[in-house]
């Protein structure tokens, strides 16, 4: 076991970037991820060929990315929810030329500008509704500081792995609140050559990164590919964790900071009688749509909880297929869900 140390979730984030090989970042601040870009701006100019840069704003960031990545650069950016909006274009861009990088979502509540406090609002965004055309991120919600370790390397590993961007979300607690987190000694993996990188090397044909195919046979040829990747991705990088689901006769459905407040609404219920596990979906796309179906076999109901009016319950909706209940209780704007409410909640289901 290594050293532990207390960090913040945002600045664990960046760290943990750093040590997984990024050497270029691009960002332009928003609360409540500001400490992301401050880490790097300190840091990452350590870092051999390591370089930060403050964009005049998110398209030029996003934009940035795209060049970095289309080098062969291990790069990334984060922002918050306005942000995000503002790089989607960029983020469709960089799915449709095929490169890797992770970009990191703080979720403050909206719609619009919204506030600063802790929410998940941004779901329906990060795993349906991106930006234009035929794609998907993979997307990864982190529950503790040390997951946000574990999963931001990991997200580069997938990234390379697949040619694809990364989204880490999490929210303002997530990212402010300070836990002992270690730095695990990286695994060494095989990933493929970038050889189609525009690097400049002589001795070969130039390499072209483009999203662009006018003709409607080649970009619908494209679109395939890409679909295909996504159905590997689905088949491959499903990650969710079951707690207390063996003898459950009710599931809660959470993720991230939610998740967490649910286990101990898991803990109360149980101390009263009740038999009810957790789902805890950690990769929102891919999304465990055969664990969910499988545990329809087994509940009696689920209780979808979430910091917004409801976005992940309709994937668990899709994923039970009516076979059982599915309802949801949700806090939004900011506010979070309380351990008593979730028991509430329950209780009101099993009613």
């Amino acid at each position: 076991m290594g050293e532990k140390i207390l960090m913040k979730g945002n600045e664990a984030i960046a760290e943990a970037a750093i040590k997984a090989g990024c050497t270029h970042f691009f960002g332009y601040p928003i609360t409540p991820q500001n400490a992301i870009p401050a880490y790097m701006a300190e840091n990452l100019p350590k870092v051999e060929n390591g370089c930060f840069l403050q964009a005049e704003s998110e398209v030029a960031a996003i934009n940035m990315v795209y060049g970095a990545a289309g080098a062969g650069a291990r790069v990334m950016t984060s922002s918050s929810s306005p942000g995000i909006s503002l790089k989607a274009e960029g983020i469709s861009y960089i799915a449709g030329a095929e490169l890797p990088c992770v970009i990191v979502n703080i979720v403050r509540g909206g719609p619009g500008l919204g506030g600063i406090q802790p929410a998940q609002s941004d779901y329906f965004q990060a795993t349906k509704g991106m930006a234009h055309g035929d794609f998907k991120l993979v997307v990864l919600a982190p529950s503790s500081v040390q997951e946000t370790v574990d999963l931001t390397m990991e997200a580069f590993d997938i990234a390379d792995r697949y040619r694809t961007p990364v989204m880490i979300i999490g929210d303002g607690i997530i990212g402010q609140m300070m836990e002992p987190v270690e730095f695990k000694e990286q695994q060494e993996v095989k990933l493929p050559k970038k050889d189609w990188i525009t690097d400049g090397a002589a001795g070969r044909e130039k390499n072209v990164i483009n999203s662009l195919h006018l003709e409607a046979s080649e970009l619908e040829k494209h679109n395939l590919k890409l679909d295909k990747k996504y159905k590997d991705i689905e088949k491959n990088e499903i990650k969710v964790e079951k707690k207390q689901m063996d003898d459950a006769e009710f599931a809660i459905v959470a993720y991230g900071t939610t998740a967490r407040i649910a286990e101990s609404a898991i803990k109360e219920a149980r101390s009263e009688g009740i038999k009810v596990g957790l789902i805890r979906p950690i990769t929102l796309f891919p999304f465990p749509k055969k664990t969910i179906a499988q545990a329809a076999k087994q509940v009696d109901a689920f209780l979808t909880v979430e910091m917004s009016t409801g976005q992940m319950v309709e994937d668990v909706r899709l994923a039970v297929n009516g076979e059982k209940p599915v309802e949801f209780y949700g806090r939004t704007g900011g506010m979070v869900p309380s351990v008593e409410e979730i028991v509430k909640a329950l209780k009101g289901v099993i009613e």
